[in-house]
């Protein structure tokens, strides 16, 4: 009996922190989108797009290393409190911005904004990683199956997010649209704090800060697989691809421009939502749950690599075409969603190894520090994508990431059962 309330008291610790995920990914999804359709309206250059976006990173890159001793020290319950908390503090905060400031002042500002949401995003996510890590049941794949659900279906909400933004900012404009989700959060904010149910930990006072960093070569490894992995997904993602399609689709009218941000939202979103899904299937698609550890390692091998090839043909066809066209935009669409179904398997891999590797009192700090990796690779994707669209449009995007993928299918030949 005093098992199965155990039970029921972590299926709603998983519920409740799931929904506070889903809450926060879908204004982190969306913020993103207001912002750098918002700024690239207003004449900033993919270089200087890809500036607002830095500081969000390399908070990311600090926030992980630092968060899983935090959760381990203060409890997960903490560290969730405090990501939602800073979303809302920055997303009110960039109501303040105001037009007659100049370039330099705007983007300062608005890279100290996406810096805060930067924190609260890696805090938020964090917990919930560790959370599944600690509540899941052990049998039948449990583990595999719930970090899947948890990573696709947020996935989801956030590509949801992506179309809200673009959505929001032609209706209602950039300050209205970022109240009304300061608004939504805060309301989850207060009803997960009044109902949040036990389950979770809450931290061990023992805990110290070098215990952060992993003497575990298969995390060290996986985490430099991740690195490149999420390099080579926003090398074309955060920069490249949107600014592409806008100066494909827009006609430079206020009404072609608002029918450009919904186009790129919707693709935007439905890629991100298909690599939900996928992700949250993932464990079916490789039958995990009948497949000893060793085959899942090895798959973490074989699929990074069969992601190598869908950059590289996609950067000689945009080259080779030399100018936009019709044919050549649905071939990239069909192209990058083929490429989002392998990069969420891979993703998905890598969500389950990270915690399968780890263990029940260093999960936080494994997860912390596998996710600080993560962030670096989303910076340094970030930056080259602005760096490789200024010095050679998509096509240097796509090859870039490439290269990258090469290297991440390097570090996951490292991994060992």
């Amino acid at each position: 009996m005093a098992r199965d309330a155990g039970t029921q008291d972590g299926l709603a610790a998983y519920i409740a922190v799931t929904v506070a995920y889903w809450a926060f990914m879908l204004t982190d999804g969306a913020l993103r989108m207001l912002v750098l359709l918002h700024f690239h309206t207003l004449g900033f250059s993919p270089v200087q797009l890809a500036y607002l976006f830095v500081l969000y990173e390399v908070a990311g890159i600090v926030t992980n290393l630092s968060a899983g001793w935090i959760a381990a020290r203060f409890g997960l319950t903490s560290t969730l409190y405090a990501g939602l908390g800073i979303q809302i503090l920055a997303l009110v905060s960039l109501t303040l911005l105001d037009p007659s400031w100049s370039v330099g002042a705007s983007v300062v500002f608005v890279m100290a904004v996406q810096g805060a949401s930067g924190v609260a995003k890696d805090l938020s996510k964090m917990s919930a990683k560790s959370a599944v890590k600690l509540l899941a049941p052990p049998e039948n794949g449990g583990l595999f199956r719930w970090v899947a659900l948890l990573t696709g279906s947020k996935n989801a909400v956030k590509g949801l997010g992506f179309l809200l933004g673009a959505v929001l900012l032609g209706i209602a404009g950039l300050k209205a649209a970022v109240l009304g989700m300061a608004l939504v959060l805060t309301l989850v904010f207060v009803a997960l704090v009044v109902r949040m149910p036990s389950g979770l930990p809450t931290g061990r006072k023992d805990a110290k800060f070098r215990d952060v960093f992993s003497s575990n070569p298969n995390i060290n490894w996986l985490s430099f697989a991740r690195v490149f992995l999420f390099g080579a997904r926003d090398v074309w993602f955060v920069v490249g691809i949107p600014i592409y399609f806008y100066a494909v689709l827009s006609d430079g009218t206020e009404a072609g421009n608002r029918a450009a941000f919904f186009m790129i939202g919707s693709f935007m979103a439905l890629w991100i939502i298909l690599y939900g899904a996928v992700q949250a299937n993932a464990p079916k698609v490789l039958r995990a749950a009948t497949r000893p550890g060793a085959e899942l390692v090895a798959a973490a091998r074989n699929w990074s690599a069969a992601l190598v090839a869908i950059p590289a043909l996609l950067a000689v066809l945009v080259w080779a075409a030399n100018t936009p066209a019709l044919w050549l935009t649905a071939t990239l669409v069909a192209g990058l969603l083929v490429f989002g179904a392998v990069f969420a398997v891979n993703s998905a891999l890598h969500s389950y190894l990270i915690l399968a590797f780890s263990t029940g009192e260093r999960v936080t700090m494994d997860v912390g520090f596998y996710y600080m990796a993560n962030a670096a690779g989303r910076l340094l994707g970030t930056v080259s994508s602005g760096a490789s669209y200024q010095i050679g449009g998509l096509p240097a995007c796509l090859a870039t990431a490439a290269a990258m993928l090469v290297l991440s299918t390097f570090g996951a030949s490292r991994l060992r059962a």
